[in-house]
C-alpha cells in the first residue's frame, strides 16, 4: 500500500530555510518519523544534504547535549537540513537548538517530540521568535478522502469510529488493528508520562484514562475522579495536564459570559486524539448498531476532525461547549472575528433537535448548525 500523503507536509516544507526551527509534535506512532524522513528525501532530491538523528539513542543523545558550537557543527557534518527525532530526550534541547539557530542559521532543523511537557518547556523561552510549531494528528478524513475517495471513506465511517486513524492501525485488518492498538496502548501510550513522573507502574494513569474514556461527551468532575482513584484533586489535575501534553487527550472548556444559569467556565469536557485508543482503553470495538456510546464517539470524532481542519486551513479560533443548568446545551462552539458558530453533533441524521434559544438570544452574532452522519462532509472537509 502506498503512503498516505499528510496534508501538513506542504505547510512544513513552505517554512523551510526561513531561519526558524521547525518543531513537530504528536502522539507516539502517529507518523512523525515517516513524515520527517519523507521531507528529508524530498530535500535530497533537490540537492540538499540531509541527516536524520534518533534522539532516543544514547550515542546521539550524548553528542547533542554538547553546547560547543564547533562540536555541533562537526556532528551535523555540513548538513543543510537535519531531523532530531524525539528531541525531548536531549537535556537542555532548547539551548542546543538556540545555539544552532543563532550560530548556523543556514542549517534547517526539524525537531519532533511526542511530549510537549519536556520539549515545549525546553524550547519555549530559548526559541522565542526562532521556531514554527506544528501538530501531527492521526490521519484526517480529508487525507483519507484524498487517498481513497469520498464514497470509500463514507462506507468506512463505522470502522473509523471504532478503530481510529493511527496510520499503522488504519491499514490493518480488524484483527490486526486490535493487536496494533493493544500494543500502542500497553507499550507506548504512557511512556513519556511514566518517565517524567518516575512512576513504577501505570495503574493510576490507566484507571484515570479509562474513567475519562467512559465520560467522553460529558462534563468531567475532578472531585469525583479524585474520590474514585484515591488521589488528590491536585494530582488528578496534574495527570490530566500531562496526558494532554502527551497528545493523548484534549480538553474543551465551557463558554461563559456570566449569563444567568450558565455552567462555570471552569467546567471541562475531555476528548481523545484517537478513537481507537479510547475504545482500546475500555475494550469495546463493537459495531455501532449494538453500542450505547455512539453519540459520544460521534461528538469526539467531529470535534477532533475539526481541529485537524482548522490547522490545515490555518483557522485560529477559540473553542468551547455551552450549557445552562436547565439543560439547554451546544456541543461545540467556535469564536472568531466576534462571531459564535455553534454546532450540535448528532450521528443520527433523523434525530430531532430543538435549538437552544437562550444561546441564540444571549450571544449576538451567533449561529447554530447540526452536524450528522449525512452532512458531516461540509463541516470537516
Amino acid at each position: 500500500m502506498s503512503l498516505i500523503e499528510r496534508n501538513i507536509k506542504s505547510q512544513i516544507e513552505s517554512e523551510l530555510y526561513k531561519g526558524k526551527v521547525i518543531v513537530l509534535y504528536g502522539l507516539r506512532r502517529v507518523g512523525k518519523t515517516t513524515l520527517s524522513k519523507q521531507i528529508l528525501e524530498n530535500q535530497e532530491q533537490l540537492g540538499k544534504k540531509a541527516k536524520y538523528f534518533n534522539c532516543e539513542m544514547f550515542s546521539i543523545k550524548q553528542s547533542l547535549e554538547s553546547n560547543n558550537e564547533q562540536e555541533l557543527k562537526r556532528f551535523f557534518d555540513d548538513a543543510d537540513i537535519v531531523v532530531l527525532d524525539e528531541a525531548q530526550n536531549i537535556q537542555n534541547i532548547g539551548l542546543t537548538l538556540k545555539i544552532i539557530a543563532d550560530t548556523y542559521p543556514e542549517i534547517q532543523v526539524i525537531a519532533t517530540g511526542s511530549s510537549s511537557f519536556d520539549l515545549a518547556n525546553e524550547v519555549g523561552e530559548p526559541l522565542v521568535g526562532r521556531k514554527r510549531e506544528f501538530i501531527l494528528y492521526p490521519l484526517s478524513v480529508k487525507e483519507l478522502i484524498d487517498y481513497k475517495g469520498y464514497s470509500d471513506i463514507v462506507s468506512e465511517l463505522d470502522i473509523i469510529l471504532r478503530y481510529g486513524t493511527y496510520p499503522s492501525v488504519y491499514i490493518n485488518s480488524e484483527n490486526g488493528a486490535r493487536v496494533e492498538l493493544e500494543e500502542i496502548a500497553s507499550s507506548y501510550l504512557y511512556k513519556d508520562i511514566l518517565v517524567f513522573e518516575r512512576l513504577k507502574n501505570s495503574n493510576i494513569v490507566l484507571n484515570l484514562l479509562q474513567m475519562l474514556a467512559l465520560q467522553v461527551g460529558s462534563e468531567v468532575s475532578y472531585n469525583e475522579l479524585s474520590k474514585k482513584l484515591g488521589i488528590s484533586i491536585h494530582t488528578v489535575e496534574k495527570y490530566i495536564d500531562l496526558l494532554e501534553k502527551c497528545f493523548i487527550i484534549f480538553t474543551l472548556r465551557a463558554l461563559s459570559r456570566n449569563i444567568r444559569n450558565e455552567v462555570s467556565r471552569k467546567s471541562k469536557k475531555i476528548y481523545f486524539y484517537d478513537l481507537g485508543i479510547r475504545n482500546a482503553l475500555i475494550q469495546n470495538f463493537n459495531p455501532l448498531n449494538i453500542r450505547n456510546d455512539v453519540g459520544a464517539l460521534w461528538e469526539n470524532f467531529c470535534i477532533l476532525e475539526r481541529l485537524k481542519y482548522n490547522q490545515l486551513n490555518q483557522r485560529f479560533v477559540n473553542k468551547y461547549f455551552w450549557r445552562i443548568h436547565s439543560g439547554q446545551e451546544v456541543d461545540y462552539i467556535e469564536e472568531h472575528s466576534g462571531l459564535f458558530e455553534g454546532f450540535e453533533l448528532k450521528y443520527n441524521k433523523d434525530a430531532k433537535f430543538k435549538p437552544p434559544t437562550n444561546f441564540l438570544e444571549k450571544y449576538e452574532n451567533s449561529s447554530l448548525k447540526v452536524v450528522n452522519s449525512n452532512n458531516w462532509y461540509e463541516f470537516l472537509i
